[in-house]
């Protein structure tokens, strides 16, 4: 027995230690990022590297904020995020609720043909999408920016998978208790599905903050950019200020900390979700 604590011990040790050190490898970048935007501008180019500034500044910080359009970058970021958020958790609870509780034909064909969407790339649907677009006179709108995220397949996934855990017997006394559809489903679906519904949104809001592509595509002047696209634009304008896009990256990736630090446990819930059923 005491053979055996001992090597669970020294498993747990060196479990411990890989997990730290790679720990340590993902965290290299961020570390980096930062260092860098608190050094000197004259510094940010120095051979060997300063891995710990001897003299950390926020001038790079106060040189980003100066540039023009940053705060309506980050405002239509947030905006855009928020509103993409909101609206695909609420659209895609319902789908979710009817494939999870409700049984019509073809419910089944129709549940997996939208989840084999899944495996298109958003490239391919690029060109048709800025089309729509295109046609609605949506271009360099907020309306072009957040209508294409109001749903998607992998939110109806989750919720799906997440909804059919949940006892329909519930569903069935709310019914008998006089409610509707839709009261059942906002009084009684919603606050049960708050775990899930947190997951998902944590995953929308990460991926619209950290969207790139279709916000290059579809906007054209600078007011309606996001931070992403801003800082890429911005690269091109100032190519060897390091220090400043540094600082701007760093900017950028501020509320993706927050929120990972408010809601990290929702994070391992996102990976069990659906898992049990019962």
């Amino acid at each position: 027995m005491l053979v055996d604590d001992k090597k669970t011990r020294t498993g747990h040790y060196i479990s411990f230690i890989l997990l730290l050190g790679a720990a340590a490898i993902a965290l290299l970048p961020l570390y980096w990022m930062v260092v860098t935007a608190l050094q000197q501008p004259t510094l940010t180019v120095t051979f060997p590297p300063e891995w710990f500034p001897s003299d950390p500044t926020l001038l790079n910080f106060s040189r980003f904020m100066e540039r023009p359009h940053i705060f309506r970058w980050t405002t239509n970021s947030l905006l855009i995020s928020l509103a993409v958020t909101g609206i695909q958790v609420f659209t895609c609870a319902m789908a979710g609720y009817a494939f999870a509780k409700k049984q019509f034909p073809g419910g089944d064909f129709l549940f997996y043909l939208y989840i084999a969407s899944m495996m298109i790339p958003g490239q391919v649907t690029l060109v048709p999408l800025f089309l729509i677009m295109s046609r609605l006179n949506f271009l360099d709108t907020y309306w072009g920016l957040i209508l294409p995220g109001i749903a998607g397949p992998f939110g109806v996934f989750l919720m799906k998978q997440f909804l059919s855990t949940l006892p329909t017997e519930l569903i069935e006394a709310a019914i008998i208790d006089g409610c509707g559809e839709w009261q059942t489903f906002i009084r009684v679906i919603l606050p049960l599905a708050k775990p899930g519904l947190a997951v998902l949104g944590i995953f929308t809001f990460m991926g619209q903050w950290n969207e790139f592509l279709w916000p290059l595509i579809v906007t054209n002047s600078s007011s309606m950019r996001t931070l992403p696209v801003g800082l890429a634009l911005l690269q091109e304008e100032l190519p060897m200020q390091y220090g400043l896009l540094m600082a701007g990256a760093t900017f950028a990736a501020i509320p993706m900390i927050v929120i990972f630090l408010l809601f990290q446990k929702y994070f391992l819930k996102g990976i069990t979700v659906g898992a049990l059923k019962g």
